[in-house]
Formats: C-alpha cells, sequence, structure tokens
C-alpha cells in the first residue's frame, strides 16, 4: 500500500484512490514548487495528455510557495483522472532538494519521478524515463541534454549555459566513479526506483537533488534518455548567486563525507588562514605593534577564517549540536593551544630525538595538525552525549 501522507491534502479523482498506486510500474511524480501559480496548471493539463491510462500515477506537489500556488493546484486537479497530492511546507528546509526529499519519504510506488513546475522538463518524457528502467532494468533514469538527442536549448543566455556546463564538469571531476554513465548530473528531471532510495543518508541543500541522490545512494545501473531543455513557460528563473553558493556548498559536503576527505580538506583550510594571519601580522607591525603581542592576536584573524570556511564547508549539516558561541570558543581554545603544544613537541623532537630543526619543526606540524583535526571534529562537532537523566527521559 502506499505510504499515507502525513498533512498532506489530496485531490483530484476520489474514484482514484493511492492506494492502487503500489503496482509494478507505478510512478510518483514529484514536483517541488515555490510560486509557480502561472505555471502549474498547465503542467497538470500536460501531464494529463502525457501519461497513458495503463500507466498508475500520483503527483506530488511538495510547496514552498508564498502565493497562491497551492489554490491554484487545487482548481486545476479537478480535471485530472489521477491523484494530486499537496504537501505545503511552512519551513523550506533543505530549499528544493529538501522538498524533493519530503517527497520520496511519502511516495508508495515502485518508481518516482521528479521534475520541476516550470515546464522547461517536458512532461511527455514521464512514461518514457520510466518505460526506460523497465527496459533495462537501471535503478535510475536521467534525461539528459548532453547525449545525442539532447539540448539544452532553454538555457537562457551564454552565462547560464557556461555556469551549467562548468558545473556538470565540476561534479564529474569531483564524483568519477559515483557519477559513472551520468552526463548531465545537473539535471533536475530523471526517474528513480523507490528501492534505490534511502531517505534517511540524504542531506540535501539547494536544489541539485540528483547529484545528492548519485553520491549518497548509489544506484547499481544507470540508464539515460535524451531530452531538450525547454524555454520556461512562465515566470522568472529561481537560479541566483544565492543558490550557486549553496551548490558549493553542498559540493564541498558530499565530497568531504568520509573522515580522510574531511581531514585533507581541514589542512587545505588551514593553509588557507595563513593569508589572513599574514596580512593582520603586516598590519598591526605597520601600526607599531610590537612583534609578539602582534603574532598573537593576528593568529586569531586566522582562527576567524578557518572557523569561517569550516562551519560553512566542513562541519555544515552537525552545527546544530552546539549553540554557535560554544563552538567559537571551543575552536578558537583548541586553534591556540596548537602554539602552546607545537613548541614543546619541536624542542623533545630536536633535544632528545637529536634532529634538526626544519624535519622537528615539520614533524611537529603534522602532528599537531592531526591531534587539532581529531580534537575539532571531536570536541566542536559531535553530538554531546546524553547523561542517563536525559536519556531516561
Amino acid at each position: 500500500m502506499t505510504t499515507p501522507r502525513t498533512g498532506a491534502e489530496e485531490i483530484g479523482d476520489p474514484e482514484l484512490s493511492t492506494a492502487q498506486l503500489a503496482e509494478p510500474g507505478a510512478v510518483t511524480i514529484i514536483i517541488p514548487t515555490f510560486n509557480e501559480s502561472e505555471n502549474v496548471g498547465e503542467l497538470l493539463h500536460r501531464l494529463t495528455e502525457s501519461v497513458p491510462s495503463r500507466l498508475p500515477c500520483e503527483v506530488v506537489f511538495v510547496d514552498d510557495s508564498t502565493d497562491d500556488t497551492p489554490d491554484v493546484i487545487r482548481r486545476a486537479a479537478q480535471d485530472c483522472p489521477f491523484p494530486v497530492a499537496v504537501l505545503h511546507r511552512e519551513t523550506p528546509v533543505g530549499g528544493l532538494g529538501g522538498a524533493v526529499v519530503e517527497g520520496l519519504r511519502s511516495a508508495g510506488s515502485d518508481w518516482i519521478v521528479v521534475m520541476d513546475a516550470d515546464l522547461q522538463h517536458p512532461p511527455a518524457l514521464v512514461p518514457e524515463l520510466v518505460a526506460a528502467g523497465e527496459r533495462s532494468g537501471a535503478d535510475l533514469v536521467v534525461a539528459s541534454r548532453y547525449i545525442r538527442g539532447g539540448s539544452r536549448a532553454g538555457l537562457a543566455g551564454g552565462y547560464r549555459i557556461a555556469v551549467s556546463r562548468g558545473a556538470t564538469w565540476l561534479t564529474k571531476a569531483l564524483f568519477p566513479l559515483r557519477l559513472r554513465g551520468i552526463s548531465d548530473p545537473m539535471s533536475g528531471f530523471f526517474a528513480i526506483r523507490r528501492s534505490a532510495v534511502t531517505a534517511k543518508a540524504l542531506k540535501p541543500l539547494g536544489y541539485k537533488i540528483l547529484l545528492e541522490l548519485a553520491v549518497r545512494c548509489r544506484p547499481e545501473t544507470v540508464a539515460e534518455v535524451p531530452f531538450v531543455f525547454q524555454d520556461r513557460f512562465a515566470g522568472e528563473s529561481k537560479s541566483t548567486a544565492k543558490e550557486g553558493l549553496r551548490f558549493l556548498a553542498h559540493l564541498a559536503s558530499l565530497r568531504t563525507a568520509s573522515p580522510f576527505a574531511r581531514m585533507a580538506a581541514f589542512g587545505l583550510i588551514g593553509l588557507t588562514g595563513f593569508l589572513p594571519n599574514l596580512l593582520g601580522l603586516h598590519l598591526l607591525i605597520g601600526a607599531g605593534m610590537h612583534y609578539l603581542p602582534a603574532e598573537i592576536l593576528a593568529n586569531q584573524f586566522g582562527v576567524v577564517w578557518n572557523f569561517l570556511l569550516i562551519e560553512t564547508l566542513l562541519f555544515r549539516d552537525r552545527r546544530r549540536h552546539r549553540h554557535w558561541a560554544d563552538r567559537v570558543g571551543r575552536f578558537a581554545l583548541l586553534a591556540n593551544a596548537d602554539l602552546l603544544l607545537r613548541i614543546p613537541l619541536i624542542a623533545l623532537f630536536v633535544g632528545r630525538l637529536d634532529m634538526a630543526v626544519l624535519p622537528a619543526t615539520t614533524l611537529a606540524l603534522l602532528t599537531t595538525f592531526v591531534l587539532r583535526f581529531a580534537a575539532t571534529e571531536a570536541l566542536v562537532y559531535l553530538p554531546r552525549r546524553k547523561t542517563r537523566a536525559e536519556g531516561a527521559v
């Protein structure tokens, strides 16, 4: 049976209950919406014309709108031969990707199709995505603009084309194995078997949900279907510079999921911290401050820089475990303790192990780096252990 949707309103033909949708080949179409009132009526009309009656189908809109989009969906759904549900979120956690995950949790069909509401993804291709999956036995079927027969014609202007192509190259370079067989990882139009989705593993940020699914859920087999990216039917694109930054943060989060990758990223971020450190030292000495207090104060510029990057790129999904002031204090304490520990280590390596100063300094840097990474992860970003009293509640 189809999983019931808590808080969702089901509309459309009352004779077609969602309990009918758990047949082999049945499909749930998930459509995230944000102020798409001008598009949803035409979208449902085209889906009605495109989806054959032999394909059990339901449509789930996961809505973050601040306009009358839910009301427009409700009116348009009355003419649909399949069930239509609206799940409105008061808090749009995770952006468009978070909306899709909400839909994935509620879907009960064998196949799930994800598409945008602006009609840049042609509804007529929905049956072909499912059919391609059934024919090939694939777990994931991607509608691709970059294989023969596909086109990115609907991307407005050379700037958007360049950004889309650059993002595609970047993601494929960062995840060559996970994205093998996917020519268009930036596509928002795809079909995936419900059995291939592990919703608990997903941590979406922004609108590139296919990338999230491919990297975290690791579908075993992938197929592709060409599609022509259409012009937007109405309204304005939701792509902004802010979404671009969220996409980069999302990439960093995915790429640093393993402990080794997190340690490497931690080291790279630490290296970039030398820039504000040295700049601060130059300015303070230039202002007449003695070099010793200037060294200590300038180190704090690097600490702040590193903290902001680590918070944004490395441990974004762990910030909720502690208050921000607690995290800042712990991070600063560990970063400055590194200085106090490094000098005795160098003295130990030189005095007791008869090492030269340069290799002793290098070894001390590596030792304190590993210790600082482990301490930062354990003492700043891992969840606090519950006390017995808390566990008994």
